[in-house]
């Protein structure tokens, strides 16, 4: 073999081994994981919407805070229930003769307006907004771009009535620089959610991760922000209990997990072991439920019973007010919750010691 020869062969095997580099080192399509159903950026996606029979959820950023994330939860009205089923037998009664009843006497009326129709069932709660958590805020990256673990490709009718595509109430929409992508969701009948099932637009089906659908369809837990504070005990420095006409200020020294030690502002060598064993309670006070944003609780606002205003040096950092429903219910609203958030009970107690910590009966201040 002559030198040209040589060169050509030796030319050819090296473009040979880049090629194979390259393939080696390039992740093969399909891969699980990796299959873009729809490629969105996270700025260009807006609003995430997921619906199915009982319930809608929306997830979207706030327009003058894209940190922010709220989750509008809502409920779907149920079904109308059935009518009662009506004689079809021309009228024929249980006694067998025509036009009347089993005893003789006239039959049921007919061509009222409410004969044999069930009432209708009342209408379901308006939507709540509810801060979301960094749950909420990772969803957007989560879902843009939107990936599925397999593309099935376009599946016949009946293949999509096996895997409960036809006709399905679930949804899911992005909303992408102000145009909705709609998808449909589903899992062949008698199985879990495990990983659903989803069809774009244009008839592709995709076999999705098994993670979204269970923050979706328990978004009220899994999405909300459950904190009453966005600060920490350690992160302020005093604190002033107001209930009614008194009002009370304390220094606070050490933080958790360290002792902390909790005395009036006039006397702060005397600590107050009262106040600061009330105001642990406080300060661990769960929210039950929330109240939307910009909502009031069934029955209107609630009455103020206390307050607590938290401070590092001058400035305020926080506070939290506790208020009486109409029906005895407790409710607290904190500078960090959108609205009022419902408490679990054992609050009276709480409610009654404010009075002592404001006034410093307990301490004979």
């Amino acid at each position: 073999m002559n030198v040209r020869g040589v060169t050509l062969q030796a030319g050819l095997a090296v473009v040979g081994l880049v090629a194979a580099f390259f393939v080696w080192q390039r992740e093969p399509e399909g891969m699980p994981g990796e299959v873009t159903v729809l490629d969105v950026s996270k700025r260009a996606l807006q609003r995430i919407r997921y619906d199915d029979a009982t319930r809608s959820v929306e997830l979207y950023r706030d327009a003058s805070d894209e940190d922010t994330v709220w989750v509008r939860l809502g409920e779907k009205p149920p079904p109308p229930p059935a009518p009662k089923p009506t004689a079809t037998d021309g009228g024929v009664g249980d006694g067998g003769v025509p036009g009347t009843g089993a005893d003789g006497g006239v039959g049921a009326p007919t061509g009222g307006a409410d004969a044999g129709t069930p009432a209708a069932p009342p209408p379901p709660p308006p939507p709540r907004e509810l801060r979301g958590n960094e749950t909420a805020r990772n969803f957007f990256a989560r879902l843009a771009p939107l990936k599925a673990t397999r593309a099935l490709g376009e599946l016949d009718a009946k293949k999509q009535e096996e895997l409960g595509l036809t006709n399905s109430p679930r949804k899911l929409t992005l909303t992408v620089d102000g145009r909705e992508h709609a998808f449909v969701l589903a899992t062949p009948s008698g199985n879990s959610w495990g990983s659903p099932y989803l069809r774009r637009d244009d008839g592709r089906v995709f076999l999705l991760g098994p993670t979204v659908l269970p923050d979706l369809e328990g978004a009220s837990s899994r999405l909300v922000d459950r904190r009453m504070h966005a600060f920490e005990q350690g992160e302020y420095d005093a604190f002033t209990v107001t209930q009614g006409k008194n009002s009370r200020a304390f220094v606070v020294s050490g933080k958790p997990p360290a002792p902390v030690t909790v005395a009036p502002q006039g006397a702060p060598d005397k600590p107050d072991e009262f106040a600061r064993n009330w105001h642990d309670r406080v300060w661990r006070l769960l929210p039950m439920d929330f109240v939307g944003r910009g909502d009031e609780p069934p029955g209107g606002a609630p009455e103020e019973v206390f307050r607590v205003e938290y401070k590092l040096g001058a400035k305020v950092v926080g506070h939290v007010i506790v208020a009486r429903g109409d029906k005895g219910d407790f409710f607290a609203r904190t500078e960090h919750t959108p609205g009022w958030a419902k408490l679990h009970t054992g609050v009276d107690t709480l409610a009654t010691e404010a009075a002592k910590v404001a006034s410093g009966a307990a301490s004979g201040g």
